[in-house]
């Protein structure tokens, strides 16, 4: 039997992508905002029909460095339940984060909970889009107008993906992808920031490129987080890919729910009206006592049969050893719960329908 991991890249044929690197052997250009980095930065536009992005050589660089763009002092209110970059970017820019609990549905940052978290101190809300789950981005919204926020969206599970006809990068004062090898799109390494204040990409700009506004002029203390033109040129080559991709996704999506859809015990990941998907993801819920089996012995059982699921996400970034005890877990607790449950089962474009079905079988005996 041969493995399967929980993720496999999507990637171009090696000769589409040895064409599109064939002029770096002609110009030597390789890095520093050259032709495949402006051109992909042209086509992410046309794609997510948005007006402004910015490239960073990967999804962390660009989470951090908008918040650092945007000044921000105080308290962050955003959500444990995530990859360990969302609360290390507002750690690392010397601002607090303020953990809201998670929707038990959609895994989403609760919403009806954040006015509570708001204090004299708070200056922006990060919330994040969950395994292509869309937040509840008009209360979001209400709340951010109300108390003069900053809304900073983590969309890197989000790529592709519209809420009500508008690109998820669309919304808040800015939006993050991660284009890291495991997600729907890849740049190899690398990511984004969608932004609508113009002034906002000028700091970008500099702060990914040491802080240098000229050839004799250094503004800001910035950082080295480009694209280079090798990652770019595998962005536009995944590109022209996306959509027979996500396609692609939909149908070992589709495969999973028919097989674990009406599984006592088992929670799925729920649908979303008014959302278009990217199927990047398929976590399961065990509950336990209904299902008969825990969420370790379902993974171990999986693991036995050369089978890589995930706990994702697990632990909670709000119990993570380097924070020392500094967040007191037990006031997230829908998010505890979930994440002692949850597996995402393997889901790539390349999945053989067979092999769901061999994954599903082990899960159900």
């Amino acid at each position: 039997m041969n493995n399967i991991l929980v993720t496999r890249s999507s990637m171009p044929s090696f000769e589409e992508y040895c064409e599109e690197i064939k002029e770096l052997w002609d110009t030597h250009w390789l890095t520093n905002m050259g032709t495949k980095h402006k051109q992909l930065e042209a086509n992410l536009k046309r794609y997510l029909d948005i007006d402004n992005i910015e490239l960073f050589t990967n999804g962390h660089m660009a989470i951090e460095l908008t918040l650092q763009a945007m000044n921000l002092q105080g308290e962050v209110i955003t959500t444990p339940f995530t990859f360990a970059s969302t609360t290390h970017a507002i750690v690392r820019n010397g601002l607090k984060p303020v953990f809201c609990d998670i929707d038990p549905v959609d895994f989403t940052i609760d919403t009806s909970k954040i006015e509570n978290l708001i204090t004299d101190r708070t200056c922006a809300i990060l919330p994040v889009h969950v395994y292509g789950n869309i937040c509840n981005i008009e209360e979001i919204d209400r709340i951010a107008k109300k108390y003069e926020l900053k809304v900073i969206y983590d969309a890197a599970h989000a790529f592709g993906e519209k809420y009500k006809g508008k690109s998820a990068g669309s919304y808040g004062d800015a939006s993050v992808f991660s284009f890291h090898a495991t997600k729907v799109f890849n740049t190899i390494e690398g990511g984004a920031t969608c932004y609508k204040d113009e002034q906002l990409g000028r700091h970008l700009y500099e702060l990914k490129n040491f802080g240098i506004h000229g050839p004799e002029e250094v503004s800001a203390v910035g950082a080295n987080a480009k694209m280079n033109e090798f990652c770019a040129a595998m962005g536009i080559c995944n590109l022209r890919h996306i959509d027979e991709e996500i396609e692609k996704r939909r149908v070992v999506f589709e495969r999973y729910v028919e097989r674990l859809g009406n599984i006592e015990g088992l929670q799925l990941n729920a649908v979303q009206l008014e959302v278009k998907p990217n199927y990047a993801y398929f976590p399961v819920i065990f509950d336990e006592k209904v299902f008969g089996k825990s969420r370790e012995e379902v993974f171990e059982a999986l693991a036995k049969e050369n089978i890589g699921a995930r706990k994702y996400f697990y632990p909670l970034t709000n119990t993570f050893s380097a924070f020392h005890n500094k967040y007191d877990v037990t006031k997230t607790p829908v998010a505890l719960h979930i994440s002692k449950r949850v597996l995402t089962l393997p889901l790539y474009a390349d999945l053989q329908p067979e092999d769901v079905d061999r994954i599903c079988n082990i899960i159900l005996q």
